[in-house]
């Protein structure tokens, strides 16, 4: 079901997101839409796994290669922590 909104924006904004969305061949008001939806479906995934934002800011403080395997990873450490 569809319901109403207003909204107070900046004119130049209005002006550059109404150019946005022709350009991309979207409504305005989709492309609103889209954007709370994934900003409400980030947040409730990460409130049903227990994600805080610390850890959720300090998942950004380690690049790890695409193929790490961090079982082997934890493997090899406790081998040599038990040798």
């Amino acid at each position: 079901m569809n319901a109403k909104l207003t909204i107070s924006l900046d004119k130049e904004i209005i002006r550059d997101a109404k150019a946005y969305a022709k350009l991309h061949g979207v409504s305005l008001s989709k492309m609103i839409e889209s954007y709370f939806a994934s900003i409400v479906s980030v947040e409730s995934d990460d409130a049903r796994t227990g994600i805080t934002p610390l850890v959720k800011s300090l998942g950004n403080l380690v690049d790890l290669p695409d193929d790490y395997d961090y079982k082997r990873s934890r493997a090899e450490y406790l081998s040599e922590k038990y040798q």
